[in-house]
C-alpha cells in the first residue's frame, strides 16, 4: 500500500515512515494501520500523516483561504435582493 510518514507536530515519532498495511474508518475517523519492526502495527489518524491534508505549520507557503472576497462580495449584494423582494411581498400582503 505504500509508505506515510507521520507529520502531527506533537507526535513523538513525527517525522518517521512506516509501511501502511491497512486503511479503515474507525468512529467517524479515517485511520491508517502502519507497521513497526520493535512495536508492531499501531494506528494512527490519516490526518496526521502525509497521507492527509497538509499542516498549514508544514508549509509556510500554503495560503489558508476559505473563502474569496468577490464571492463574498456577491453573496451580500444576494442577501440584499432577497430583503428586498422579502419586504415588497410583506407590503403588498399588508395593503
Amino acid at each position: 500500500m505504500g509508505w506515510a510518514e507521520i507529520r502531527h507536530p506533537f507526535h513523538p515519532l513525527r517525522g518517521q515512515r512506516f509501511p501502511v498495511l491497512k486503511e479503515r474508518r474507525v468512529a467517524g475517523t479515517d485511520t491508517l494501520l502502519l507497521g513497526h519492526v520493535e512495536r508492531g502495527s499501531f494506528s494512527i489518524a490519516r490526518e496526521w500523516t502525509d497521507w492527509g491534508a497538509p499542516f498549514v505549520q508544514d508549509d509556510a507557503s500554503i495560503t489558508v483561504c476559505r473563502f474569496d472576497l468577490g464571492m463574498l462580495l456577491e453573496l451580500i449584494d444576494l442577501i440584499d435582493q432577497l430583503a428586498v423582494s422579502a419586504s415588497r411581498k410583506s407590503s403588498t400582503q399588508g395593503a
